[in-house]
């Protein structure tokens, strides 16, 4: 039987006291200084008809940090010590892992969850794409707040926007900045669904077709006013502002709402303006202010749009 040390590239037995394979030149790992020897070794060996392993070409060598020892770039653990090595760069053209990335210039809609972490992603990599209870690629079949088609999130020359499908409960985005708003829109703080209005003039009391005047209590001076829509269509509190501003929150404020655990303490505020329009602001609330938009609205990184129960935020790669 013979004895001696077998090279970890072509197999073939060498003598005890040699350092190197004297077919292919690799490295035995014995007798050598830590970081000896060539820098560059075989890269492949073809066999012969004899079974003969022949030199075809090199490759580039790396040492091991821990030994010195010379390995194949594509290794990653050293032949000698065991040590874990760095992996090489991917060569040009070879074919990566494919991971599901998300298409440059292009959106996703994260789910957010009650506990503030993040659910399901939807990506946006199509031209439209339908949120709804029963139709569309974006489905909450459970939610009965959410219309069969509810809304649509199309491009439009590279920009993400949002449309309102003709939806019951409509599609409502979270403002950054002070918006300003129409009479008669819709905005949500916390649970409340509320309405803003200019209050009609007032003429004063006015008597019947007999010259009676209806008894009723005094009504002041108001340039707009606040309404609560409830479940059902209802209308529930009525506030009519003495001044030019309204604050909402839980206290200390023109209306509170002390039992709606997702309204802070100073959540937002309307204003009226000298031509008669009104702003809508956030006063930094914890849950944010939404209104709801008409029509369709442009959509940026890090927005937010509650549709039905669902509150979904937008990242743009």
């Amino acid at each position: 039987m013979s004895v001696g040390l077998v090279c970890p590239r072509c197999n073939t037995l060498t003598s005890l006291g040699a350092t190197r394979c004297p077919l292919c030149e690799a490295s035995l790992g014995v007798g050598e200084a830590p970081g000896a020897g060539s820098t560059s070794a075989p890269l492949s060996v073809a066999r012969k008809g004899n079974g003969a392993p022949a030199l075809e070409e090199r490759m580039s060598m790396k040492s091991c940090p821990n030994c010195g020892n010379q390995i194949p770039v594509d290794d990653r653990f050293c032949g000698k010590c065991g040590t874990q090595v760095q992996a090489a760069e991917p060569a040009p053209g070879k074919t990566m892992f494919f991971a599901g990335v998300q298409m440059p210039g292009r959106a996703k809609l994260v789910l957010v969850k009650g506990d503030a972490n993040d659910g399901v992603a939807y990506q946006l990599n199509g031209t439209e794409h339908v949120l709804g209870r029963m139709e569309g690629a974006i489905l909450f079949p459970e939610d009965p707040l959410i219309s069969p088609r509810h809304a649509n999130f199309l491009y439009r020359e590279s920009k993400l926007f949002v449309r309102d499908e003709g939806s019951v409960n409509g599609v409502f985005t979270r403002i950054k900045t002070p918006a300003r708003i129409e009479s008669g829109s819709v905005f949500l703080i916390g649970e409340q669904l509320l309405q803003v209005e200019a209050s009609a003039p007032d003429f004063g009391p006015q008597p019947d077709a007999e010259g009676t005047y209806f008894y009723a209590s005094p009504k002041r001076a108001s340039k707009m006013r606040l309404i609560q829509r409830l479940r059902g269509g209802d209308v529930g509190i009525i506030y009519r502002a003495r001044g030019d501003t309204i604050t909402l929150g839980r206290e200390g404020n023109d209306v509170n709402f002390p039992d709606d655990p997702y309204i802070s303490g100073h959540h937002a505020e309307i204003s009226i303006g000298p031509d008669g329009r009104f702003t809508l602001t956030d006063l930094g609330s914890k849950n944010g202010t939404f209104i709801r938009i008409s029509d369709e609205s442009l959509l940026n990184h890090g927005d937010y749009v509650f549709v039905g129960q669902q509150l979904l935020r937008v990242e743009i790669s």
